[in-house]
């Protein structure tokens, strides 16, 4: 639960105006908590004199002040960052330095989340890559083997990447030769998706690029032994992405077709 000093509150009612939850009143001039508080730091971040407290489990230590004026973005160039930015699908060998990955992993976890629950899961590889490809790989096979002659569908893909592997070992179809393979895990797909796109926008600003992985994503998420080795137990892989420095240039942004958009 938070904690509001009243010694330092000055009784201006910004808290209990922002509070989704309506979980503050002000009582004899000075704000107070109710119950069941969302957590959300809405309070802490609008507080003018700084009189919240939140509990030790949260961390303050990285926290940013905003004056509420400059923009966190300059619309222009954030807009063409978006046009420009490409599904990366060759990477340079260079490794990804670490404090470029704590960068991602801010980006993710500082992600708006339903109900405030900030429930998702990151896992980053890199140091350990070859140890997850063998097991990814060696799930695939047992797959195609228990299946036979009779291969559903959803796993025709992995046969195929299987194949291609086989007749190229150097052929890394599934996973691009990235460096960094990230995968989010959440029981609320939303939040991964959310947390994913600014994770993505944050690599493209450090000069990195990705590929969302849907295949890898669903081939992890069926395998307990690896999720087990990630540290995810039953959390519901949502989303992967391949990380690593570019191996293309691409010198304009791709057509789109005209919105389908309607203004009311």
């Amino acid at each position: 639960m938070i904690k509001i000093h009243q010694e330092t509150c000055i009784g201006c009612g910004k808290c209990v105006n922002d509070c989704p939850s309506l979980n503050l009143r002000l009582k004899n001039g000075k704000a107070e908590v109710k119950e069941n508080c969302l957590m959300c730091g809405h309070c802490y971040a609008v507080c003018p004199v700084g009189a919240v407290e939140m509990p030790d489990e949260y961390l303050t230590e990285d926290e940013e002040l905003c004056d509420g004026k400059t923009p966190a973005l300059d619309p222009e160039i954030f807009l063409h960052s978006i046009k420009c930015r490409r599904s990366i699908r060759q990477y340079q060998e260079t490794p990804v330095e670490q404090n470029v990955l704590e960068k991602l992993l801010q980006a993710g976890r500082y992600t708006a989340t339903a109900k405030n629950n900030q429930e998702c899961h990151f896992v980053f590889v890199q140091q350990e890559r070859e140890f997850l490809k063998e097991q990814v790989w060696n799930y695939i096979e047992e797959k195609i083997k228990e299946y036979g002659t009779e291969i559903p569908e959803n796993y025709r893909p992995y046969a195929s990447f299987s194949e291609r592997r086989k007749k190229n070992p150097s052929d890394d179809y599934l996973f691009r030769n990235s460096p960094v393979i990230v995968f989010i895990a959440s029981d609320w797909p939303l939040d991964a998706g959310l947390a994913a796109q600014n994770m993505e926008m944050m690599a493209v600003s450090l000069g990195l690029g990705v590929l969302y992985n849907g295949y890898l994503a669903r081939i992890a998420e069926e395998n307990k032994a690896l999720k087990d080795w990630m540290g995810i137990g039953n959390v519901t892989i949502k989303a992967c992405l391949l990380i690593g420095y570019p191996a293309v240039k691409y010198h304009r942004s791709a057509p789109r077709k005209e919105a389908r958009v309607f203004w009311k």
